[in-house]
């Protein structure tokens, strides 16, 4: 097999997601609605006007989450440096070294300027 042919069906694959998102936008353009009403258009989904102050959520909780959501994807990436990590050799050990550094100081940063406090 050529290398140029091991490639076609990771273009196929792109090929169908990029026509099943456009696809999506398409007919939700095409279908919905033109004319939003006032219920829509209000600021709060469940259709109820606001009553009395709001409450407003202190941004350090989105950080927080925001930063659970960062570690956990960087720590699957180490899965695939587990399942091939006799195959690597010290090349694969190296930047996988480098990458946890990498890790490591972000979390050690975010500790020093007081990031996973809880107010």
């Amino acid at each position: 097999m050529a290398p140029s042919a091991e490639y076609v069906n990771i273009l196929i694959y792109l090929g169908v997601a990029l026509f099943i998102g456009v696809a999506a936008l398409a007919v939700g353009a095409l279908l919905g609605p033109k004319k939003p009403g006032r219920a829509k258009l209000m600021p709060y989904e469940s259709g109820n006007d606001p009553a009395g102050e709001v409450k407003r959520f202190p941004v350090h909780f989105y950080v927080v989450a925001m930063l659970f959501i960062l570690f956990d994807v960087e720590v699957a990436f180490l899965w695939p440096y587990a399942v091939s990590a006799g195959e690597l050799g010290l090349y694969g050990f190296l930047g996988v070294l480098g990458f946890t550094l990498l890790l490591l100081f972000g979390f050690l940063y975010e500790w020093w300027k007081g990031v996973m406090r809880w107010h």
